[in-house]
This record gives C-alpha cells, sequence and structure tokens, in this order.
C-alpha cells in the first residue's frame, strides 16, 4: 500500500484547506483510513479517522465541528476538509491506513499545514 498526501499549505486563521490522500496498492486489506498531525516540536497525534466500509468516523477533541474526513472509494482517496483553520493546527499531516483496533501499518510521507 501507497499513500501520497497533497494539499498542504499556509494559511490565515479562520481559512480552510482540504487535504487529499491517494491510496494505491492493496488498500482492500485496510479497513481504516486515518489523519495524523505531528505540531513542531511535538509528538505526533491523531486527528481524524474513518471506517473505509461503514463509514464511521471519529474525532479528537479539538478539532471536533471543523474537521471532516471523507473518502471516494473509487478513487481510492481520503479526504480531510479542515475549517476555521487556528495557528495551533499548524503541523505535518500524514494519512495512514490501518485496522478499526488502531494499528496503521501504512503512512503517507505527510504534508505540511502552516496557520498563521
Amino acid at each position: 500500500v501507497q499513500l501520497v498526501e497533497s494539499g498542504g499549505a499556509s494559511v490565515q486563521a479562520g481559512g480552510s484547506l482540504t487535504l487529499s490522500c491517494a491510496a494505491s496498492g492493496n488498500i482492500e486489506g485496510s479497513d481504516c483510513m486515518g489523519w495524523f498531525r505531528q505540531p513542531p516540536g511535538k509528538l505526533r497525534e491523531g486527528v481524524a479517522q474513518l471506517s473505509r466500509v461503514s463509514g464511521v468516523t471519529d474525532y479528537a477533541e479539538s478539532v471536533k465541528g471543523r474537521f471532516t474526513i471523507s473518502q471516494d472509494r473509487a478513487k481510492a482517496t481520503v479526504y480531510l476538509q479542515m475549517d476555521s483553520l487556528k495557528p495551533e493546527d499548524t503541523a505535518m499531516y500524514y494519512c495512514a491506513a490501518g485496522t478499526l483496533s488502531g494499528t496503521f501499518l501504512y503512512w503517507g510521507q505527510g504534508t505540511q499545514v502552516t496557520v498563521s
């Protein structure tokens, strides 16, 4: 499985961005897709996850109501719509594929989001 993120950029606070994660390879073996982020000097944290089959989603408290994870199964692509961005959302954002139990085996290279 290969994951390629795109869409990161520098934006002003209050703005919006949509990140994309294009998957290739045997993605059918992964029943969960997730977005993670790592702010400068901090540990990586989970942002959102989505069950590929049921579509059920889950979010970190810090992004609830502002971020939306979705998928286009035909395109094997997962999105992260980010609205009302805050400076504290500044981080490298990573896409991952794994299991609903929380084991993420495959990771993208990351895309940088900077909010000022």
